[in-house]
């Protein structure tokens, strides 16, 4: 049995009940709290908690049954995790995240919000919380004198909630006006004005949450839009936004009549949607060990780096695409890498070298959707990086035209079982996500595998039912 923790009064976390009374006094208007852990699977799962609950949460934490984070992405258990039955589903306690406590917008009455992680009663970080995963590669790189900065891309679409007469998803009518495009749109300005009312919302709950959100673009398909995030030097932070933005994005669209969606591929007809994450090295004086030392050649150390991640992508696939539909995103000329690649300023490849000011010198990694954790995505990235700077990798030469047709470097897995196989059997991953998080990520995966074989779908009874 875990004993419990010797003062439960100490936050593990950091969390401070300074910060919860000030936000209390700032704001007498809000009513409850959204409290928000996040599973593998990226869902937030957790409680809403009246405004009187605040403090005591702040106080000595919140239990939660420790099988909370061995949910599917139907919330059900899965006993192969270990965190079930085996563990008694038990109770830990989930502590809030320090500086996460945010007001939310457009809610009636007043919400706020606070993002939480898990621990045991003891205090000690919870393994299987895909928060403490990337926690522990920003320590170990700390560790050895650099810090990672980056920022990820939000792409998404904004569908009607009801289904054409063929049953497929159809873009969402602009919220201003009712106006309907079947169109591709991309980089269209006027296509954007349509749904300025819906935009204006997501940025005003971004301004709340103290996110710094940017650009917003519209995308390569009929109703996909990006969204882009300010770099921050801190990429738990970064991780953070990402996850924010996501419930912002969602809760906005739905209050104003549409269906935010994130699935990596919603369109067979179309490019499907990323989660691009841009990342940088900084040493302990805050400078950017990527940029380049001797004019007109690379810096090793942003050589090495990208070795390391060419080397572990392979094994490393099923955290940037986790779900069956995750797969369809992979196709040749659809702005999802198929090669083990890298180039500058070229779209096709796997590992982007943006152009532009060499002082901001970033590898743009395009291989996750928009489906994937960030934090296992930025956990299992910086572990890349870290093997290649530790053993000197070599990435090979740079794809300079399309990678598509350039596989002489090697190839991603074809399809989401190879992709479990090969997670499941990497030491390299285990030691990126720890033996608990990788142990617990790829039991969920194999039965979110299962659940979808067995299930008849639509397409079983279009091709087969009367032809065998």
């Amino acid at each position: 049995m875990t004993p419990p923790a010797a003062d439960p009064t100490q936050s593990p976390s950091g969390s401070t009940l300074a910060e919860a009374e000030a936000f209390l006094a700032a704001h007498p208007e809000i009513e409850a709290f959204d409290i928000v852990l996040h599973d593998s699977n990226g869902i937030g799962r957790g409680k809403i908690i009246r405004r009187h609950e605040l403090l005591s949460f702040y106080k000595s934490g919140r239990h939660l049954p420790i099988s909370i984070l061995g949910l599917d992405i139907c919330g059900e258990d899965v006993h192969e995790t270990g965190l079930i039955w085996d563990q008694g589903d038990g109770d830990l306690r989930a502590w809030p995240i320090p500086g996460s406590l945010v007001a939310l917008h457009n809610t009636t009455p007043p919400r706020g919000e606070v993002l939480m992680s898990m621990y045991t009663l003891d205090g000690a970080p919870m393994t299987s919380d895909p928060r403490h995963a990337l926690r522990a590669q920003v320590d170990a790189l700390a560790a050895e004198g650099l810090h990672p900065a980056g920022a990820f891309e939000l792409e998404f679409f904004l569908l009607d909630n009801q289904r054409g007469a063929d049953g497929k998803m159809q873009p969402a009518r602009d919220v201003l006006d009712g106006r309907s495009s079947r169109k591709t749109e991309v980089y269209s300005v006027d296509h954007l004005h349509g749904m300025l009312p819906l935009f204006n919302d997501i940025y005003a709950g971004a301004k709340l949450a103290g996110i710094t959100a940017e650009t917003m673009i519209s995308e390569y398909a009929p109703g996909q839009y990006e969204l882009t995030l300010h770099y921050r030097t801190d990429v738990m932070q970064a991780a953070d936004d990402l996850m924010r933005l996501k419930r912002i994005v969602r809760a906005q669209a739905r209050a104003h009549g549409v269906t935010a969606c994130f699935m990596a591929k919603p369109n067979e007809n179309y490019a499907g949607s990323g989660m691009h994450f841009h990342v940088s090295m900084l040493d302990d004086a805050g400078k950017n060990v990527f940029v380049e030392t001797v004019e007109g050649e690379w810096n090793p150390t942003l050589l090495h780096a990208l070795g390391g991640l060419k080397e572990t992508m392979a094994e490393s696939m099923l955290v940037f695409a986790p779900h069956a539909n995750s797969w369809r995103r992979f196709a040749a000329q659809s702005y999802a890498p198929v090669s083990l690649s890298w180039g500058v300023n070229n779209r096709s490849v796997a590992l982007r070298i943006p152009a532009g000011d060499i002082k901001a010198r970033r590898i743009e990694h395009r291989p996750a959707g928009v489906d994937s954790n960030p934090y296992l995505v930025a956990a299992t990235v910086l572990a890349g990086i870290r093997k290649g700077l530790r053993e000197g990798i070599d990435p090979g030469p740079e794809t300079t035209g399309n990678a598509y047709e350039d596989t002489a470097e090697g190839t991603i897995p074809t399809d989401w079982k190879s992709a479990i196989d090969a997670a499941r059997r990497s030491a390299f991953l285990k030691d990126a996500l720890g033996e608990d998080m990788h142990r617990t990520f790829t039991a969920i995966k194999a039965a979110e595998y299962a659940r979808v074989m067995r299930t008849v779908s639509e397409v079983d009874f279009d091709l087969y039912l009367h032809t065998v």
